[in-house]
């Protein structure tokens, strides 16, 4: 059974502090160089290049509207999950590390390779909630997807504790069959997350093994 007497003063008390400033300063940098991934994708967005791809999937499965989960539920799970995690300082530098990584490789895939809207792909509203979501680059950012990879990250991160592995994989499933039926992620983007996201938790926890450790500590 894990010690959950562990608490942010211990962060502070065993010499983490550095460590704590250093996921910080990623996370930070995670999100500018989102930015400007989004900024890039946006402005590709127009070039006569960026043309639709066909898909075994997509092409035999009719348009559904799902964006509520896609938008609102989704941003409520990214709420959610903050909370959660932050709930757990046992796990917040690990975490955190691990989403700015998530979040930086996302951003140089997204750059790369630019294709275009899938024909029959459902359109975000003009409200609060759908502009948050089309900042943060879940519709132009096609591969890999967010919505599946990142909670199969944290279903990795969590995966010693059964009950929430399970709900965050249940969430990965979820999301990917949505953005799927939505037909706003090709079956690529969606069929590969888990992998991407389960090379991105290797890397972090190759990088950072002492934050992992806290983790795994009994």
């Amino acid at each position: 059974m894990q010690d959950e007497s562990f608490t942010y003063k211990d962060i502070f008390n065993d010499g983490s502090l550095y460590s704590l400033l250093t996921a910080i300063f990623m996370l930070g940098f995670a999100y500018v160089v989102e930015h400007f991934a989004n900024e890039y994708a946006f402005a590709y967005l127009a070039r006569p290049t960026s043309a639709s791809v066909g898909d075994l999937i997509l092409d035999n499965v009719p348009v559904a509207d799902l964006s509520f989960i896609i938008i609102e539920v989704a941003l409520i799970s990214i709420v959610a999950g903050t909370l959660f995690v932050l709930s757990r300082p046992r796990y917040v530098l690990f975490s955190v590390k691990a989403l700015a990584l998530f979040i930086i490789i996302r951003a140089l895939f997204i750059s790369l390779t630019h294709v275009g809207f899938y024909p029959s792909h459902l359109e975000p509203g003009l409200g609060f909630f759908d502009s948050i979501y089309f900042y943060l680059n879940f519709q132009l950012g096609f591969f890999f997807s967010g919505h599946t990879g990142l909670p199969f990250l944290m279903a990795l991160i969590f995966w010693h504790e059964r009950s929430t592995r399970i709900v965050f994989l249940c969430m990965s499933f979820v999301f990917g069959v949505a953005v799927l039926l939505a037909h706003i992620h090709y079956s690529i983007d969606v069929l590969a997350a888990p992998f991407m996201a389960y090379g991105i938790f290797k890397i972090a926890h190759y990088l950072f093994p002492k934050d992992y450790e806290l983790i795994t500590a009994r």
